[in-house]
């Protein structure tokens, strides 16, 4: 999936193993895989049009009374419904950044307080420019200096996640976000503690979490775990209703991580004919004879490390998560909840049953047919995109469960979401091979290179059965 989300972290004081220059890979990936900045759109906003956002009104049952009519003609829109929502967001995270710096003895940049102002004003194109500002001094972007990190660090945070909410309201159709959100967090129980991962998982759960009458929920992001800044943000915002991380849970995920990146990287070395232990796009090299690992592949195995070891501090809490990128180490004790995974499955489930997979692939086909329905949410890049994202991971958890015809029809029904959707083509060309149908997975690849040529590398990244195949041909009847 397209994914840009944002990508936070303070400097670490890594254990010995680790050199300077793997900080900097490390810093440069997590980056990556956390947020990236867009450029500015020429979009005019105005009253319930706040940041343009588009989309038709809430739907209201209609009455043939005359009072009936008139209370549903005065229903707000579903665009002044997210305006009015994102105005207090934004007004809320300015007040967490402001005491996040009280915290830290320092006050809030001026520049920052213009952001928050343009926020207000819903002025995309203000808003954008403000940001990409900011990013630059972010230690955020491979491009950013750390020179006013020292002013930024504190408030970090608060300003990416208002610009997140911005930027979601801003790309999404009004009532399409509502829909998603809302869908989300409906799914979770009373208590419960959510895991955003891509984008629209995080921010848009986000915004509705905080603007609605429910109780909220604890809400957090798999992305960001390994970032001091962020573990300081989260125990701002929710350090009085769980335990969260410390500097020492963050070195030890990451000296587990290397120890066990260098066991296998050794195995690799005295084994090069037996399958690589190595994933594809793991940086892991021995230089000076100190390990040294980089890229996302690595980001998010640390990160992985953390969500369980956050867990683990929260015994007595449920964990439920929508990825970014697969977590394989979570699946096996993971159920479906609705639109997403739940962690660590309490006692009293009845287990992963043909009942539930059954379940959850008519779910998805519940979702798919209201998209397949709607022509406004077909006109949106966004929510086909991020519904056809949602769906891989239902079927990732399917078939790392053996319910392989269920597994297939997620793919399937994902691809037809968005067909240049690298995730669902992988998964299904992976599950095509080791249902031992070759043929066809060798074919499916092939379509996809010819149709979609600039998604290659992110196939070949997603699907071990790409990579074997290498270049293949469309073979013709």
């Amino acid at each position: 999936m397209n994914d840009h989300e944002s990508k936070t972290r303070p400097k670490f004081r890594w254990i010995f193993l680790v050199a300077f220059a793997l900080t900097l890979a490390l810093l440069v990936a997590l980056r990556r895989v956390e947020h990236s900045t867009k450029p500015a759109l020429d979009v005019s906003p105005a009253g319930a049009g706040l940041l343009g956002v588009s989309g038709n009104s809430t739907d209201t049952e209609r009455s043939p009374q005359v009072a009936r009519s008139t209370a549903v003609a005065n229903a707000p829109t579903a665009e002044q419904v997210v305006a009015d929502k994102f105005l207090r967001f934004t007004r809320s995270r300015r007040e967490v950044a402001r005491e996040m710096a009280r915290r830290k003895g320092v006050e809030v940049p001026d520049a920052v307080e213009r952001f928050f102002d343009a926020l207000e004003s819903g002025n995309w194109s203000e808003i954008n420019s403000q940001f990409a500002s900011l990013s630059k001094s972010s230690r955020q972007y491979e491009d950013s200096t750390s020179a006013d990190s020292p002013r930024l660090d504190p408030v970090w945070c608060a300003v990416l996640d208002a610009y997140g909410v911005a930027e979601q309201v801003h790309e999404w159709p009004a009532q399409k976000l509502l829909d998603y959100g809302n869908a989300i967090l409906d799914s979770l129980r009373p208590g419960m503690v959510y895991v955003g991962g891509t984008d629209n998982g995080r921010w848009i759960p986000t915004l509705l979490n905080e603007t609605s009458d429910r109780e909220p929920h604890v809400l957090i992001t798999q992305n960001a775990l390994a970032d001091g800044r962020y573990v300081e943000y989260m125990n701002t915002l929710y350090g009085d209703r769980f335990a969260t991380l410390t500097e020492a849970d963050s070195q030890r995920a990451f000296q587990d991580y290397v120890v066990d990146a260098q066991r296998r990287l050794e195995h690799d070395m005295q084994f090069p004919d037996e399958p690589k232990q190595l994933r594809f796009g793991e940086e892991v090299t021995k230089v000076d004879g100190k390990v040294q690992v980089g890229g996302q592949v690595a980001v998010m195995a640390i990160n992985e490390k953390l969500l369980q070891a956050l867990m683990a501090k929260n015994p007595d809490l449920d964990f439920a998560v929508q990825e970014s990128s697969p977590l394989r180490g979570t699946y096996a004790d993971a159920l479906p909840l609705g639109p997403l995974m739940e962690l660590e499955a309490r006692d009293g489930q009845d287990g992963f049953t043909p009942e539930r997979a059954t379940q959850s692939l008519d779910y998805w086909r519940g979702v798919a047919q209201q998209v397949f329905s709607d022509p406004e949410a077909m006109a949106s890049t966004y929510t086909l995109k991020s519904y056809s994202h949602d769906t891989v991971s239902a079927a990732n958890l399917l078939a790392a469960h053996n319910f392989l015809p269920e597994a297939e029809a997620g793919y399937r029904l994902a691809v037809r979401l968005w067909p240049g959707n690298p995730e669902s083509i992988g998964g299904l060309a992976d599950l095509l091979a080791r249902d031992g149908r070759d043929a066809e997975a060798r074919q499916l690849i092939a379509s996809f290179y010819k149709d979609h040529p600039d998604q290659r590398k992110d196939l070949d990244r997603v699907s071990a059965t790409a990579r074997i195949m290498g270049p293949v041909t469309i073979t013709r009847p």
